[in-house]
């Protein structure tokens, strides 16, 4: 019988910004259906995958430095199983995250990357942009900054210098789309599927949602939008995931941000069993009962 044993990674806390409880509290949920299962557990922090030798076949986790997503794709390359796996991981980065999305054809804002050395002003009133949203390409959004709405393209501009002067290399522009705002979680091909308003349960990071305001209920077809969101994750290379999306006055679904396994907050409790079944699937510890 195979070995059902497995290494968990924990998310280092800087990658958990206002979600620190929230992301540990996913983690060992999910670690509790897997030992349900019979699966042992190894857990390791972010920095072990840096400092420890990591034994196990089978590797699941939500880590998300630069570091740790490397020393993932050396073991997958050695022959582990992964999950997420690092190549999903460091496609859901914001610049290869648009590159893919768009590049697939999944409903998103328009589009513009930028080095941040550069003068976006022209490209961006050639394109049309007005108001809109500057974000770290490089990264996931560790602090409030790596996000900022901006007015019109010299905003933009300015942005895009304080982003050079903390050594952040490239931005994406996302012109801004006017609708209600839903933040959505899912596990691909589970059948798990979770959305919400945001605005109605004031769940915040760092207060961006404000820019859309309440929630009006603008009618759309949820089974369109989970179907969009499987296909998001499908293109990405992501399990585990969530992300958020804009629904238009006409009922269009757009996605403006794809996550790895984020928080799951509002619906962990149920989640969990999902996820660790996922990871039971992927790793084929159920072909081996």
């Amino acid at each position: 019988m195979k070995n059902k044993t497995i290494a968990g990674i924990r998310r280092g806390n800087k990658f958990s910004p206002n979600h620190v409880g929230n992301d540990a509290a996913i983690f060992s949920l999910t670690v509790q259906h897997l030992q349900a299962f019979g699966c042992t557990v190894h857990e390791y922090i972010e920095s072990d995958l840096q400092m420890r030798e990591i034994p196990e076949a089978a590797v699941f986790g939500m880590a998300r430095s630069k570091q740790a997503v490397r020393r993932l794709r050396q073991l997958e390359q050695e022959g582990r199983t992964v999950v997420n796996s690092a190549v999903g991981i460091g496609n859901c980065i914001r610049g290869e995250m648009t590159r893919l999305l768009t590049g697939n054809g999944i409903p998103h804002p328009e589009s513009l990357i930028f080095r941040t050395g550069e003068n976006p002003v022209g490209a961006l009133e050639e394109a049309g942009f007005r108001n809109g949203w500057v974000k770290r390409g490089d990264s996931h959004a560790v602090h409030r900054e790596d996000v900022t709405y901006v007015r019109d393209p010299e905003e933009a501009h300015t942005i895009l210098k304080e982003f050079a002067l903390r050594n952040i290399p490239d931005a994406v522009i996302n012109k801004h789309l006017t609708g209600d705002l839903i933040k959505f979680y899912g596990v691909r091909d589970s059948g798990f599927f979770y959305w919400f308003y945001p605005s109605d349960i004031h769940h915040s990071k760092f207060g961006w949602e404000q820019i859309n305001g309440t929630a009006r209920g603008i009618p759309f077809d949820p089974t369109a939008l989970e179907a969009l969101c499987d296909r998001a994750a499908g293109v990405l290379n992501v399990h585990i995931y969530g992300g958020d999306c804009i629904v238009s006055e006409d009922g269009d679904i757009r996605i403006i941000d794809f996550n790895d396994w984020p928080s799951f907050a509002p619906c962990r409790e149920t989640a969990a069993k999902h996820i660790a079944e996922c990871i039971w699937n992927v790793t084929g510890f159920a072909e081996n009962r």
